[in-house]
């Protein structure tokens, strides 16, 4: 399988990377560790969660995925094989985000001991934080790589200024600087990114691990009508948000496509992603053993200059 790398790191990853926020909430402890064995079978070896992951769910504090993922980890022994990435940020209760240094390195703790593991390879901010200055941001940062508990840093749902800034104070204060974006971007939600993000990224030599990289399941053809709004607890909104004409446009694209390689609409959808030069690893999940032959197979399926084109027009923010 190819491998990328993040950003100017040393760390290589497969073009997918696995998304850990439905371990504990749409998929249970043993469905979990089922979709988990079965990924690093195939070789996708890079798991993306949060401590805040799913703190949504009634009953939950966050730290479930983590606390699966590092049960995991331990009963399969494979934590050396493994490129775990996690993030901080979130509200986990103060009532805000916060990337306050002291918050930055009790966080990494709890992460660590969830995740019942030495370090973490890619520890991303979750969300940005304007009220603590990167200076402090960073320098926590820089503390827990010192220490060995985090190889590399990332950011997460940064503007394209926000974004410049960081790396520009990494260079001026001599601090470790974001090596990886996690911005939202897929077929559907592509100005966001492509608009300004995508240059300062490219520019930088930033690895780019998109979320919702199939629209929160829009991106599958499983949503197509108001009647399939009863289809998942996200459905209503997913009609609501994305079928209108130019999301039409992209299932119509994506069927044509699928046809041609004998494919699924997801696995078209993730294979488009994979293929835009400046991503290096789009983030997709799985709740049930039966979706992950798309995940799979997403990673081999070679898209021709005239798909990608197709895609491209079908889905075009601009005109």
């Amino acid at each position: 399988m190819e491998l990328r790398r993040l950003g100017r790191s040393d760390i290589l990853v497969p073009p997918l990377c696995i998304g850990g926020n439905v371990f504990g909430w749409t998929a249970d402890e043993p469905t979990s560790f089922r979709l988990l064995d079965a990924l690093f079978e195939a070789g996708f070896c890079f798991i993306d969660t949060a401590d805040m992951y799913s703190r949504w769910v009634e009953g939950h504090v966050g730290g479930e995925s983590e606390a699966i993922i590092g049960r995991w980890m331990k009963a399969r022994g494979n934590r050396d094989r493994l490129v775990i990435a996690t993030k901080v940020g979130a509200d986990m209760g103060q009532g805000k985000v916060s990337l306050a240094p002291d918050h930055i390195k009790s966080a990494a703790e709890a992460s660590l001991a969830r995740l019942q593991t030495d370090y973490i390879d890619l520890y991303q901010s979750h969300w940005d934080d304007p009220d603590t200055p990167f200076e402090e941001v960073l320098g926590a940062y820089d503390e827990l790589i010192r220490a060995g508990k985090v190889r590399i840093i990332g950011g997460s749902n940064l503007t394209a200024p926000r974004l410049f800034e960081a790396l520009a104070v990494s260079t001026r204060e001599k601090l470790p600087r974001y090596e990886t974006l996690q911005p939202e971007y897929n077929l559907y939600a592509r100005a966001g990114y492509e608009a300004d993000i995508e240059a300062v990224c490219a520019a930088s030599g930033l690895g780019v691990i998109p979320y919702f990289s199939l629209a929160a399941g829009f991106l599958t053809g499983k949503y197509r009508s108001a009647a399939d709004a009863g289809k998942s607890v996200r459905g209503a909104s997913l009609v609501e948000k994305y079928l209108n004409p130019r999301g039409e446009r992209i299932l119509a694209a994506l069927d044509e496509v699928s046809a041609a390689h004998g494919a699924t609409p997801t696995q078209v959808a993730l294979a488009w992603v994979m293929a835009r030069p400046s991503i290096t690893a789009p983030i997709a999940s799985a709740s049930r053993v039966e979706q992950l032959g798309d995940l799979i197979a997403s990673a081999d399926l070679a898209l021709t200059g005239a798909e990608m084109a197709l895609l491209d027009t079908a889905s075009a923010w601009k005109d």
